[in-house]
Order: structure tokens, then C-alpha cells, then sequence
């Protein structure tokens, strides 16, 4: 039998939805979509190589975790898509392919917001999220995630700020000719000279400098010497787990003191669980089909099934959940409070936990901050204003040097 008591709860809910009148009003906005959401670190640029791959369809089942229809579900506004070159041999051919494919991705996410203006807009300057998203569009940042490309020439950085690059790392994986990488063996004992001249560079443009992926000692060198914050722009804490890439409670309050931010990921969360047949598998699959490289329909058809039944046959295990995610951020948060965090969760990248599967996930850790006990003000540096604190400061100081150059 069908009971037509409301509860309180209910009436309440009903009294607001309905207007003096009874009719339907229109329901205020969510948290999410009031906030100004951005992620310091989409890997998404690598999906437009996917042939018939759309930034504006829903995409399911092809291992992709950002798209507009996702986007708006969990209220993404956009952030810094990142112009990512996996590192290769350091000679002169290998690296001119590295810089020439640079600017290909560089293109192509130029080509994506041109093609949906509508949906996506460039963005330059700070002030520019806010007027982009109250326009109704997602904001687009570029960011450099390896400066390999580069080769021996600080000065190309120039040109990518032109194309809109605004944060730029150091290094990836493996050491180069800029920094030692927090998961290769050293050479420099972190920055290199061509690093220290790439990071004046960097504080000359007003381009963020970002220390995920570079070494202990890098960072080091990075917070002593760069005239403006810089970022880690997905990184986690190494007292949640202890790994390469993550930082010390000690390097957290370091980055604070100079008024730098960590955008907390969600990979290296805890140690994964021995599954050598998958290793095994995932390893033969990417000799089959190198990253980076893109692949005709039919091959990338193949590759799917390929690496589907792959999870069919070795299932990943002991995945890291959302909640220990949610501990990461919340040690940082305890550490150096809420003006130093931020997210970078790495969405496509290797990024994701369980719980938090996508971009359309992201409620999720609005509402464990506010059920943690931070404001609207803090969520609200945590997703956009810190990130954007830092990038204005960049800002200004390369308008102070560019002033000081003019007047010498």
C-alpha cells in the first residue's frame, strides 16, 4: 500500500521547491557549481589522439576519466591541460622529436577550444577563470609536464607562454637536462645550471614553477631560489606513503613558508599488491602500442579489447580507495592548512581511486571537506583560489621584472 504521508524532511524540501504560487521554482545551485572548480594536472590532451575521440561526447568503457558531459556532472570548470612528452634519449634527434611533438599537443588543445568555442575558452591571466566560467564555458590553461622538449634552450619556453603554458615542470621519470627526477638515479644533485636558467625563465614570464615528478634536492633548489611561489602539481604526502614522488611533512611547510602550493593527487597512495601476470601483461601491451604514439581506429579498436582482457583475466588489486585519498589531502590540510592545498588528481594520467572514478565524481570530496569541517571559503581556495594566488603572483613578478629591465 502506498502511504501519501510526507515527511518533515520532505515538506520542507517541497516548501522550497515550490513558489508562493505552487508553482515549480527554479532549485538553487549546488556547492559545486557555485565554486570555481579547477585540477592543476588533465593528462586529457592525450585522448584527442584517439581517433574520433571527442572532448564534447560521453566516452564509457575507453579507459578516459574527462569529457564536457562528465565535466558538468561534477562540476569541473577546466584547469591546466598538460603538454606531456614521456622522456626518451637525451640526444639531438630524439630531443628535436620531443619538441616538435610538444608543440603537435601544444596544437592540439588549441584546435579543441576552437572547435567547441561554445563549450571552451583559452585562458591567459588569473582573472581570466572566473569571466570564462561566468560565460558558461570551461577554462583552458596549458601546462608543461616534462621540460625535455625544450632542449638546450631555456628560451623556448617563451614561446609555449605565447600558446598559453603557464605552469611548467622540470622533469618526468627519468633525469634530464634540467633536474634530477625524484624516481631516477641523480646527476645534478637536483637542479642542473640549464635548470637554474630555465626556473629564471619561468620567473621572468610568470610561469608557475612545478616540482612534481623532480627530486628532493630539486625542490630544494626551486624553493631557495625562484622569486615567486611554486606549485606541486600532483603530488602527495609521504606520510600517508612513503614513495619517491610524494613530499615530507618538512618539504610541505618549506613550500607553505614560501608561500607555495601542493594539489594533492591520487596516485601513490599506498603500496600496490604484487600481481606480477598483470605487470606482465600491461608491460607486453605497451611494447604492442607505445605511449604517445598514435594509433589508427582499427589498432586502437584492437588495444582496447586487448587491455580489457587484460582487467578480465588479472584484476587489479588492493586498489586505493577514496577515503584514502580524502587522508592525504586532510594530512596536508592539518599540516599547512587550507591556503597551501589544492587538487591535482591526475585524470588521465593514472589518476582515480575507487570511489572516485572521474571528473563527474568530485562532489564526493567537497562534501568530505565540508563534513571534515572546512568552510565554503576554505573548499573554494582549495579547488581554484590558492592555484590562482600562485599564478597571480607569477604574474607580478614578471611585470616587476620586466619593469626593472625597462628602467635599467
Amino acid at each position: 500500500m502506498i502511504s501519501f504521508r510526507l515527511s518533515t524532511l520532505a515538506l520542507v524540501a517541497l516548501a522550497v521547491s515550490l513558489g508562493a504560487d505552487g508553482a515549480q521554482a527554479k532549485a538553487p545551485p549546488r556547492l559545486q557549481d557555485r565554486l570555481l572548480t579547477l585540477d592543476t594536472h588533465l593528462d586529457t590532451p592525450a585522448s584527442l589522439e584517439i581517433p574520433g575521440w571527442s572532448i564534447v561526447a560521453e566516452h564509457k568503457g575507453d579507459y578516459t576519466q574527462v569529457d564536457l558531459p562528465r565535466m558538468k556532472r561534477g562540476g569541473l570548470d577546466g584547469g591546466f591541460w598538460a603538454i606531456y612528452t614521456p622522456q626518451g634519449p637525451l640526444d639531438p634527434v630524439s630531443t628535436a622529436k620531443a619538441r616538435d611533438f610538444a608543440f603537435h599537443r601544444a596544437v592540439q588543445i588549441h584546435e579543441m577550444v576552437a572547435a567547441h568555442p561554445e563549450a571552451f575558452a583559452l585562458a591567459d591571466k588569473a582573472d581570466d577563470a572566473a569571466r570564462i566560467k561566468a560565460a558558461g564555458r570551461r577554462v583552458v590553461y596549458l601546462s608543461i609536464e616534462n621540460a625535455w622538449p625544450l632542449g638546450d634552450d631555456p628560451g623556448l619556453l617563451q614561446t609555449f607562454y605565447r600558446l598559453g603554458v603557464r605552469i611548467s615542470g622540470f622533469a618526468h621519470f627519468r633525469t634530464n637536462q634540467y633536474a634530477d627526477s625524484a624516481t631516477d638515479k641523480p646527476k645534478w644533485d637536483g637542479l642542473s645550471p640549464l635548470g637554474v636558467q630555465l626556473l629564471a625563465e619561468m620567473n621572468r614570464l610568470g610561469v608557475v614553477p612545478d616540482l612534481s615528478h623532480s627530486s628532493d634536492a630539486a625542490l630544494a633548489d626551486a624553493l631557495r631560489l625562484s622569486k615567486s611561489p611554486i606549485i606541486l602539481s600532483h603530488s602527495g604526502c609521504r606520510a600517508i606513503y612513503d614513495h619517491p614522488r610524494n613530499v615530507s611533512d618538512d618539504q610541505l611547510r618549506a613550500l607553505a613558508a614560501q608561500g607555495g602550493v601542493i594539489q594533492i593527487n591520487s596516485v601513490y597512495l599506498r603500496k600496490a599488491e604484487p600481481n606480477p601476470e598483470r605487470e606482465a601483461a600491461l608491460k607486453a601491451l605497451e611494447a604492442r602500442y607505445p605511449e604517445g604514439r598514435a594509433l589508427p581506429a582499427e589498432q586502437y579498436a584492437a588495444f582496447l579489447a586487448e587491455r580489457r582482457a587484460i582487467d578480465k583475466a588479472y584484476p587489479e588489486r588492493g586498489r586505493a580507495t577514496f577515503d584514502l585519498f580524502m587522508a592525504n589531502m586532510l594530512h596536508a590540510l592539518k599540516l599547512i592548512g587550507p591556503d597551501h592545498v589544492g587538487i591535482g588528481a591526475d585524470w588521465d594520467g593514472g589518476g582515480g581511486v575507487e570511489g572516485m572514478e572521474d571528473v563527474a565524481d568530485l562532489p564526493k570530496v567537497t562534501a568530505a571537506l565540508l563534513a571534515a569541517g572546512y568552510s565554503e571559503a576554505d573548499i573554494a581556495k582549495i579547488w581554484s583560489g590558492n592555484v590562482l594566488r600562485v599564478l597571480a603572483a607569477a604574474e607580478a613578478e614578471a611585470a616587476r621584472e620586466s619593469a626593472a629591465a625597462t628602467s635599467s
